[in-house]
């Protein structure tokens, strides 16, 4: 989102971050950033005033959820506005994913062909323009599920090369094992279960080595499992993702369900750290015998890789010379950004066109978007009475 909102600003567009969302004390300063902030509240006539008053020629709306509950606010005051949505992943598929390996299964049609599917195409179909983060997610969404590829863009991490470090710590100035990532995220938190698990037989074989876990908002049940008797720590919240990583050796990602690509094995890629991790941590983000590290489902072939990549200099530095290559090749903000803009200003250059080519969006917003306009209605007005 913050790559998406600088990409803005380098246009010289007036940028707007309008959230429901309560502050943390995580959250960017945007001021900082010369975008400006508005508070707007879910089920409420006050954000048609705002929006009426603001008149954006562009509303990009931050996964389904937003477009279900501003969408039809911002046609109706805002008409020719190019509406966009922006899935970051598809919370379909990672659901999906979730409840199969909850259920100890592999994902079935049935899985992925549930509600949060039925909601989610629907925003999809009903937004002028889709933002995509993975090639994974667009061969779902134009194989599977059959979306006209004039809906959709894909659009990865975009990363300023310029800002790449040109020199990182040598293997020997690096020690112990890393994994990163929110706690309130349901697949990392799984991932340090997992990890968890495996770490006693790792550790059985690198003695000296320790297991650290970064992440925010770490809860009780997570900070119980720091053990520095078996050199399983718990860190919490880092300062700087990229400078605890590029203190680690190796980059451990068991990730057993998700979607989209995973911002801590692209921070491995820019901190040169060599990562071990499964086909969903590695799905989406380059062909995995490329990959700057290993990528097994194995068990026993995670902990070997671990293993042979903390103990293992020659094959370090191997597939340490990946990481910069493969981030250069995929993740160039400069040539994603122009991509971008130049699609988002041809679609809203013929968008009374582009509307008309897309009829089942028409068709969507005509009946779905109705309901949900009511049932907010409806809400607003049952507020009121309070």
């Amino acid at each position: 989102m913050l790559s998406l909102l600088r990409l803005f600003k380098r246009q010289s567009w007036q940028v707007e971050f309008a959230t429901p969302a309560q502050t943390t004390e995580h959250m960017i300063d945007l001021a900082d950033e010369g975008v400006s902030s508005q508070e707007i509240k879910l089920n409420c006539d006050s954000f048609d005033t705002y929006v009426k008053a603001y008149q954006p020629d562009i509303v990009l709306f931050d996964r389904f959820m937003m477009e279900e509950q501003f969408a039809w606010r911002v046609e109706k005051n805002c008409p020719q506005a190019l509406r966009i949505l922006d899935t970051e992943d598809l919370q379909c598929l990672r659901h999906a994913r979730h409840d199969a390996y909850k259920a100890g299964r592999a994902m079935t049609q049935g899985d992925l062909m549930g509600d949060m599917a039925k909601r989610e195409i629907a925003a999809i179909l009903r937004s002028d323009m889709s933002l995509i983060i993975s090639s994974a997610e667009m061969e779902l969404l134009t194989e599977t599920f059959k979306l006209d590829k004039a809906l959709l863009h894909q659009l990865p991490f975009m990363l300023d090369l310029k800002a790449l470090p040109a020199k990182t710590k040598t293997f020997n100035e690096r020690q112990h094992f890393i994994s990163i990532g929110n706690f309130r995220h349901v697949p990392n938190w799984d991932a340090v279960i997992q990890l968890q698990k495996i770490w006693p037989r790792i550790r059985q074989q690198l003695p000296d080595a320790e297991m650290h876990i970064y992440g925010a908002y770490p809860p009780p049940k997570a900070t119980a499992l720091d053990n520095p008797n078996a050199g399983f720590l718990v860190k919490g919240w880092a300062e700087d993702a990229l400078v605890v990583m590029q203190g680690a050796r190796v980059c451990l990602a068991p990730l057993q369900f998700g979607a989209g690509i995973k911002g801590k094995l692209l921070d491995a890629m820019i901190t040169q750290t060599p990562s071990v991790t499964t086909s969903i941590g590695a799905e989406g983000m380059c062909d995995p015998d490329l990959w700057p590290g290993i990528v097994t489902d194995d068990t026993a072939d995670f902990i070997e890789a671990a293993v042979d990549l903390y103990n293992n200099e020659k094959r370090w530095l191997e597939v340490q010379a990946r990481c910069h290559e493969l981030v250069r090749k995929n993740y160039d903000s400069k040539s994603l950004g122009q991509q971008l803009i130049e699609r988002m200003l041809k679609i809203k250059a013929d968008l009374e066109q582009h509307r008309l080519d897309n009829f089942n969006g028409a068709m969507l917003r005509h009946h779905s978007m109705m309901s949900t306009k009511y049932m907010s209605q409806w809400i607003a007005e049952k507020t009121k009475d309070k």
